[in-house]
C-alpha cells in the first residue's frame, strides 16, 4: 500500500505519551494522515482522549527499555512525548527519572530497532529564559545551571540524551513548545484546570505577568511536519502568542460569560503568598497550580519567543489565542466538563 503523502510504503508511526493532551491530538493527526492502522500508541495506565481511535494500543513504559523495544519494532518514526510536566519543584527525582532516564531508554530502543526518525518533544524551558528582554530563539543557551529549576534542568538534560543518540547515528529532531492549550484536554492539563477554575469562579484573584501560549492543534501539525521536513539534529521552537494573565481571563469571560476576577495581585504579593497556597491546595486535596514556580514563570517569562525557524521550515502558523480559548470551552462543554 502506497502512502498518499510521500509515495513511500506505509509503515508504523509510534507515539509515547499518547494518553496525554498533546499525544491524543497528535494521534488523531497521524491517523488522519497515514490511516489509523499505521499508528501505534504506547500507554501505561489510561488511553486519554484518543481512546476512541482505531489505532494499535501497546502497554509500555519509558522506564522499561524492553517494553519500548517491543513497541518500536517496525517503526518508521517514533514521536517521543511521554514526560513528567509539573510546576511542583519538589519532584526533582521524578523529573530526572522520567525526562532524562526515560528519554535515554527511548534513544536506546530507537537505535536497537533501526527507527528511521525520532521526533522528540522537549520544552521551551530547556532554554535559559534570561535575559527575558531579548529574543529567545534556538541559539539561546540551555537551562543546565544551578539557578534553573529541576524541571528545566531535566528537559535540557533530556535533549543531551537525544544528541548522544545522534552522535551514534540516530536521525532525531527536537521540538520546543511553549505552554500548550486547546481542546481535547481530558486530563485536564494544568492550563485546562485554570480554564475550568475560571469558569467555576474558583480563582479569587489574578496575578500580574503573562506567558506564551500555543494551540495544541497547531503544535501537533508542526510535530507531524517535523517527521519529514525538520533537519536532523536541529531544534525548533514552536511558540504562539504572549498574553497577560488578565487578557487570558478576559478571553475566558468573553467566551463563557462568567466574569473574570477583578482583583489582581502584584508580583511581590503573589510570590509571598504562593507557598501558602500550595499548602492550602494540598490540604484540600487539590493539585497545586498557584506555585512559586508558576509565579516565577509568569513574572519572568520571555515576551519575545521566536518561532521563525519553525514557521520557515515546518510551515507552522499559530492561530489567535481567542480561537483556542473558545474551542477549549466548547470541547469541555461537549464532554460534560463544565457541569
Amino acid at each position: 500500500m502506497e502512502s498518499p503523502v510521500d509515495g513511500r510504503p506505509h509503515t508504523v508511526r509510534v507515539i509515547t505519551g499518547a494518553s496525554g493532551h498533546i499525544g491524543g491530538v497528535l494521534a488523531r493527526a497521524l491517523a488522519d494522515r497515514y490511516g489509523p492502522g499505521h499508528v501505534r500508541a504506547i500507554y501505561r495506565e489510561r488511553r486519554g482522549t484518543a481512546a476512541d481511535l482505531d489505532i494499535a494500543w501497546v502497554n509500555g513504559d519509558i522506564l522499561d527499555k524492553e517494553s519500548l523495544i517491543a513497541a518500536f519494532k517496525g517503526a518508521e518514526t517514533v514521536f517521543h512525548l511521554a514526560a513528567l510536566v509539573s510546576i511542583d519543584a519538589v519532584r526533582a527525582e521524578e523529573f530526572h527519572r522520567t525526562n532524562v532516564l526515560g528519554t535515554r531508554n527511548v534513544v536506546e530502543a530507537a537505535l536497537a530497532c533501526g527507527v528511521r526518525r525520532l521526533v522528540h518533544v522537549s520544552s521551551i524551558h530547556a532554554y535559559d529564559q534570561h535575559p527575558s528582554d531579548e529574543v529567545l530563539d534556538e541559539n539561546r543557551r540551555p537551562a543546565d545551571g544551578p539557578r534553573h529549576g529541576p524541571y528545566d534542568r531535566s528537559k535540557a538534560a533530556g535533549e543531551v540524551e537525544i544528541r548522544r543518540g545522534i552522535d551514534r547515528g540516530l536521525d532525531a529532531v527536537i521540538l520546543n513548545p511553549t505552554s500548550v492549550i486547546g481542546p481535547y484536554d481530558g486530563g485536564p492539563s494544568p492550563m485546562g484546570q485554570v480554564f475550568l477554575d475560571l469558569y467555576r469562579r474558583r480563582i479569587p484573584a489574578l496575578i500580574a505577568g503573562g506567558y506564551d501560549w500555543v494551540d495544541v492543534r497547531d503544535f501537533a501539525a508542526a510535530t507531524v511536519a517535523a517527521e519529514t521536513k525538520a533537519r536532523c539534529g536541529e531544534n525548533y521552537i514552536v511558540s504562539g502568542h504572549w498574553h497577560t494573565v488578565r487578557e487570558l481571563a478576559e478571553l475566558s469571560q468573553r467566551t463563557t460569560g462568567v466574569a473574570a476576577p477583578r482583583l489582581q495581585f502584584p508580583l511581590w504579593v503573589a510570590r509571598l503568598w504562593a507557598p501558602c497556597q500550595v499548602v492550602l491546595d494540598r490540604w484540600r486535596g487539590r493539585r497545586p497550580l498557584y506555585t512559586p514556580v508558576a509565579v516565577r514563570v509568569m513574572a519572568f517569562g520571555n515576551r519575545q519567543i521566536s518561532s521563525a525557524k519553525a514557521q520557515a521550515e515546518l510551515g507552522f502558523q499559530p492561530r489567535p489565542l481567542a480561537e483556542s480559548v473558545e474551542d477549549t470551552y466548547r470541547w469541555f462543554d461537549e464532554h460534560g466538563m463544565l457541569g
